[in-house]
């Protein structure tokens, strides 16, 4: 009997065995999660001290040199210059929407050192980007239909000096209301009609079907809708420096706890904070700002300017305590730059692209090597960030 049972011990045993070498890797390692909630401090004071000032005068380069040049001196500015600014910074935006902001919140949310629950039952990353695309249309239909801006900017004026390329490069002598593509034939002859009437073809065709008006858009500013116009454009600029100021910050944080790849990151992010800042700069300085408002595109480019250093500073000061690899910080991070990401994406489709493209009664006008030219430094800035995002 001890014989038998010691044979039935000894094949359970084998049996067992085998079933645990099947159950391994076949290369005979299993994978550890490290979940290290602390930072990789490594010391290296000086060098991180430094990156405050450099980035601040990237930051600055990119953010407040654009504004100062259109608006604040008398200097010539080159159209061709800032034209290629102001599609290269539209570029950059949208790049940072996905590569830099959306990625790594799906990273970030789908982290396995987040404990489990609800989180990881869901792809939050994108669902808050969803939600926040449609929270950002709302808020710029109600703005364009109450008065939260006052009714100060009659005496707003445009200042874009890539105009003067767009100007140079139309194809026809019409006025910049009138579309290239919406069948002006009938205003050559005179008489009204075409002479493809009698093939019952539309004779406009203009982008959008019945011109500006028929979609209900309000980018043209015309008289009678000067302040609806102006307070889209107020909010749209509002929600893209909130977003890119969000954004600022958090990197700026893991910029001053990084550990071995700090020398990459502070390189990388010395280029992707000027181009970032171009992108808004830009902007700000080709807004219809009233007379009572002249400083406020100086404010919004000194506020993203000082956000990365002033971040970098604090993460320097709390470095004991400052943990970006726990689960707090992974969720607060994660949602953040989903917030963010949606921001950008709509303000970089909608607010840059569709407006600058589709409803700029100039760029329609405009032959098509302007609009490819153009439409190249869009593709310029945004394939810049989708390689800077490679090391961040």
């Amino acid at each position: 009997m001890s014989i038998l049972h010691s044979a039935l011990g000894a094949a359970l045993r084998m049996r067992q065995e085998d079933e645990s070498a099947d159950a391994a890797p076949e290369d005979g390692f299993s994978v550890t999660i490290d979940c290290d909630t602390g930072n990789e401090y490594d010391g290296r004071m000086g060098l991180r001290i430094s990156s405050i000032f450099v980035i601040l005068v990237g930051s600055i380069l990119g953010a407040v040199l654009p504004v100062v040049l259109a608006r604040g001196t008398k200097m010539k500015v080159n159209g061709t210059a800032f034209f290629i600014a102001k599609y290269f910074g539209s570029g950059v935006i949208i790049g940072t929407a996905f590569m830099h902001l959306l990625s790594p919140a799906f990273d970030a949310l789908k982290s396995p050192c987040l404990p489990d629950g609800p989180i990881n039952d869901y792809d939050w990353a994108a669902g808050i980007c969803l939600m926040t695309v449609f929270v950002m249309f709302t808020i710029e239909l109600l703005a364009s239909r109450f008065d939260f801006f006052g009714h100060d900017h009659s005496d707003a004026k445009v200042v874009d000096p890539s105009l003067d390329v767009l100007k140079r490069g139309t194809q026809t002598t019409s006025t910049p209301t009138n579309d290239v593509e919406a069948g002006q034939v009938s205003k050559e002859n005179g008489s009204g009609h075409t002479n493809d009437h009698s093939l019952h073809l539309p004779t406009d065709v203009s982008y959008p079907p019945g011109n500006e008006d028929h979609l209900g858009h309000q980018r043209e500013h015309q008289i009678d809708d000067n302040h609806t116009a102006f307070a889209a454009q107020m909010t749209a600029l509002f929600i893209l420096e909130f977003g890119v100021i969000f954004h600022s910050i958090f990197i700026g944080l893991t910029l001053a706890v990084a550990g071995e790849e700090f020398t990459v990151l502070y390189i990388v992010l010395v280029f992707h904070q000027t181009f970032e800042g171009l992108g808004l700069g830009s902007r700000l300085a080709t807004a219809q700002w009233p007379a009572s408002k002249y400083w406020m595109p100086y404010v919004l480019a000194l506020g993203y300017a000082v956000s990365t250093p002033i971040s970098i500073a604090i993460g320097l000061g709390v470095r004991a305590t400052l943990q970006p690899g726990s689960p707090k910080s992974l969720m607060i991070n994660g949602i953040f730059d989903s917030i963010s990401a949606g921001i950008l994406i709509y303000t970089g489709l909608v607010e840059l692209l569709a407006h600058e493209f589709m409803f700029n009664s100039y760029m329609r006008n405009a032959g098509l090597k302007v609009q490819l030219f153009a439409l190249g430094c869009v593709a310029l800035g945004c394939g810049l960030m989708a390689v800077l995002a490679e090391w961040a």
